[in-house]
């Protein structure tokens, strides 16, 4: 298997996470988005929207979206919970991660750690967004250890991934003990250093 990615997006790193998490056999394959790379004719085959992370099978199937591809490759295993309504509630976080999570967080992060906005130059509703999603998590993972329940599941990896690096779009965790407690159980359960 190949997989496409650039470890500077947490969406690429996810997918590595998974690979390395379960110890499947893959070739990482570096495309640079600042350099136009997911806009060549040849990427554009893999992925027709332009976006990393794709993987490519030993068949030549492609798969795109993050999310998709790590429930894809997770499939079997104790990322995904057994119980129907276990699964459920940890794809509840998972959606909800694309939609109400990264496009603010990971937003932010974008403009101040690539464009170099200061912080006064972030849009006003974005941070209050992202941090409405943090308090969202604040709330849930002083209800329980991890997301989805007593375990780590895909929940936890694909919030992970920006929400350890939240402080580099200029959101503090200061005021969120149990998001800050689950970043590290997570990272360690991963294997991760501890985000710079």
């Amino acid at each position: 298997m190949k997989v496409y990615g650039d470890t500077s997006s947490g969406n690429c790193l996810k997918v590595k996470w998974v690979c390395d998490h379960l110890a499947l056999p893959y070739t990482w394959i570096a495309v640079d988005t600042l350099k136009g790379e997911t806009r060549t004719a040849e990427f554009l085959k893999l992925n027709g929207a332009g976006q990393v992370p794709a993987i490519e099978l030993d068949d030549g199937r492609a798969l795109a979206q993050s999310n998709a591809i790590i429930r894809y490759l997770a499939r079997g295993s104790r990322l995904i919970p057994p119980d129907a309504f276990a699964e459920g509630k940890m794809d509840e976080w998972v959606f909800w991660e694309q939609y109400s999570h990264e496009p603010y967080i990971a937003l932010c992060r974008c403009q101040m750690f690539y464009l170099m906005f200061p912080a006064a130059a972030l849009a006003p509703e974005k941070v209050k967004r992202g941090y409405t999603a943090l308090a969202r998590m604040e709330h849930q993972l002083a209800l329980a250890p991890f997301l989805a329940g007593d375990a780590v599941t895909l929940a936890d990896i694909s919030l992970l991934a920006y929400t350890r690096l939240a402080h580099e779009g200029g959101f503090h965790l200061d005021g969120y003990a149990a998001v800050r407690r689950w970043i590290a159980e997570t990272e360690k359960f991963l294997g991760l250093p501890p985000a710079r």
